[in-house]
């Protein structure tokens, strides 16, 4: 199972919270009676969804005992740990809201077909994931991995595309009744030291330092940091600007 640091991952509430929000603002589920927060990570935006639908049971799902250690103590919201290929619900729900975490999960063509399987009629599958795998933030890493100085381990646990293309989406989701598909560039502005390493740490570069000895992820962290500055590089005013493409999808059953 993925190990996930709550705090490394909350460096960039604002900026991980935005597209959940412009997610949300698209869904047009009005009086829902069970909303489902699928990878709700530690809740921020499953409080967001209390907030629109207070009179709705809110139930947040995620994997990750680190992240749900730090979820909000809510009236009105649910949590519970399970891994989204296993997790089901016990009846047909009016909305299943999952931002920034499919990606990890494989098989989407099994995965979404079975997702709008468990809304009823007229509910709502939202889905938001990263969609950057062709840019330096994801390329660099992943050239770096395939020098076999690198842990066989480290090569394997690097994620590589897994969001696929729009039109595979719109088939895997036919049985929906309306389907909105859309594709977002967010011109980042981010500040500090190496603040697209920073960054990778709490996502896609997980995984690869754990699969790594202190050593290893030292060194291998430093050439990454260096590569960044490169393809990255800072502002006059110090800052960042660092553009992250995310794929949307809000299917209605």
């Amino acid at each position: 199972m993925q190990s996930w640091n709550a705090v490394q991952y909350g460096k960039f509430t604002e900026q991980r919270m935005r597209p959940g929000l412009d997610l949300l603002g698209r869904i047009p589920t009005t009086d829902p009676e069970v909303v489902v927060d699928l990878g709700c990570g530690t809740g921020s935006l499953t409080q967001v969804l209390h907030e629109r639908w207070p009179q709705a049971r809110v139930v947040g799902i995620d994997a990750s005992t680190e992240m749900l250690s730090s979820v909000p103590n809510t009236p009105g919201i649910t949590w519970h740990q399970a891994e989204i290929e296993r997790w089901q619900p016990d009846e047909p729900v009016d909305v299943i809201y999952s931002n920034a975490a499919l990606h990890w999960v494989d098989d989407h063509g099994r995965l979404f077909p079975r997702l709008l399987g468990y809304i009823k009629l007229s509910g709502c599958l939202a889905v938001q994931m990263p969609d950057n795998w062709d840019q330096p933030s994801h390329t660099i890493p992943e050239r770096l991995l395939e020098s076999p100085v690198w842990p066989d381990a480290a090569r394997a646990a690097f994620r590589r595309h897994p969001v696929a293309a729009i039109t595979d989406y719109r088939r895997w989701l036919g049985e929906a009744t309306s389907l909105d598909l859309w594709r977002t560039t967010y011109v980042q502005t981010l500040t500090g030291v190496d603040p697209v390493l920073e960054w990778v740490r709490g996502s896609v570069l997980g995984p690869v330092a754990s699969a790594m000895n202190e050593a290893e992820r030292s060194s291998f962290e430093a050439t990454l940091a260096e590569q960044y500055r490169v393809a990255y590089p800072p502002e006059e005013d110090g800052a960042t600007l660092f553009p992250f493409s995310r794929l949307f999808i809000v299917a209605i059953k």
